[in-house]
Order: structure tokens, then C-alpha cells, then sequence
């Protein structure tokens, strides 16, 4: 390998893109609002049409508002499908975008959330475009500069900014898939096989 010539925007973009090319796209296709919305414990933190929360804190300026507590509840609720998605658009995408690449302001006060599968889906994808293109526009002096009073450790490079979000993402998207094999092998069709 040339190390002089590595190039390390590079590796950051392919790390993330090859884990949604190879494992979370495709098992992601397909999300229906059944799943989006289930919940497999009581009391779970979700998505829900407004004023239908009993939350401490409902965050969301549309017709859905998703769960909170400040502080949060020890332990921390068990969380749905539809508020993972929330939570990785919102608080881990659309408000770096915003801070970093020019997005729009966006903040789990003011987000307008998904009321179904569909549109969490397209959301993440927008979100996803535009942190991409950031990143890469980021070029190798980008990666080093400070990513600034934006984030809790100011001094911090862009490459460690990256790296986090990087692992929210397949973190986060991981718990998704896992839910949705728990739905799929707890929800039955009338004839008795699991869907």
C-alpha cells in the first residue's frame, strides 16, 4: 500500500457505504408500519400521533412527536423501531448536517417525524445523502480541521466526528434489523407460519 498517497476521506466514506451496500439497505427494504410501530414491551419509547404520549417530553413540531425524558429514565426505556429511526435522523444526521454541511436547522423540538415506515425511510435517506456528500466534500484538510463548539469536544477532529456517526449509524441500524427478526419470528399468519 502507498501510504503516502492513502486516501483516509476515502476509507471513512467506503466503511460506512460498504456496511449500507452489503448489509442494512436491503434489510431495510420493505419496513411496513406495523413494524415501524410495534412494540414488543410495555412502556416502550416510540413515535406517536400527537398528544397520544405519556412521556415525560414530546419532542416533534408535525403530527407525531417521538419520546423523552431529560434526564433520562434509569433504566432508559426500551425503544420501537420508529423512534431508532427518529433518533438516528434526527439527533445523529440532520442535526450534524446541519452544523457541519449547511442543512437546514433541525432539532428533536422542531423535526416534523414519520408517521409511517415509508417516510422514516425516505427521511433517512435524505439524511443520508446529504452526510455523505458532506463528508466527501470534506477532502483530507477537512478531516483534520477542529469540528468546532458545534460538538461536546470542540478540539476534536472532522475524522473523529465521522468515525462516531459512522458507528451510530450501524449501531442504531443494527438494533432495527434486530427488531424486525423479532417481529418477523413473533407475528404469525392464520395458517401459523411466521411472516
Amino acid at each position: 500500500m502507498d501510504t503516502e498517497h492513502f486516501d483516509v476521506n476515502g476509507s471513512l466514506l467506503d466503511q460506512w457505504q460498504h456496511h449500507w451496500d452489503h448489509q442494512l439497505r436491503d434489510r431495510l427494504e420493505g419496513l411496513t408500519d406495523d413494524e415501524y410501530f410495534w412494540s414488543p414491551v410495555p412502556g416502550a419509547w416510540s413515535v406517536r400521533p400527537r398528544g397520544t404520549s405519556t412521556a415525560p417530553v414530546q419532542g416533534g413540531s408535525g403530527d407525531f412527536t417521538i419520546d423523552f425524558g431529560y434526564p433520562e429514565p434509569v433504566p432508559a426505556p426500551f425503544t420501537t423501531i420508529a423512534w431508532r429511526l427518529g433518533h438516528v435522523i434526527v439527533g445523529v444526521l440532520a442535526m450534524r448536517n446541519a452544523a457541519h454541511f449547511g442543512a437546514p436547522a433541525a432539532a428533536y423540538d422542531t423535526w416534523e417525524y414519520a408517521g409511517g415506515a415509508d417516510e422514516a425511510l425516505e427521511q433517512l435517506r435524505a439524511q443520508l445523502r446529504v452526510w455523505t456528500a458532506g463528508v466527501r466534500d470534506l477532502g483530507e484538510a477537512g478531516l483534520k480541521v477542529p469540528v468546532g463548539d458545534k460538538e461536546p469536544y470542540p478540539h476534536r477532529p472532522m475524522a473523529d466526528l465521522v468515525l462516531h456517526i459512522h458507528r451510530e449509524l450501524i449501531h442504531h441500524l443494527a438494533e432495527v434489523c434486530l427488531l424486525r427478526d423479532l417481529y418477523l419470528h413473533s407475528h404469525t399468519t392464520t395458517n401459523g407460519a411466521t411472516r
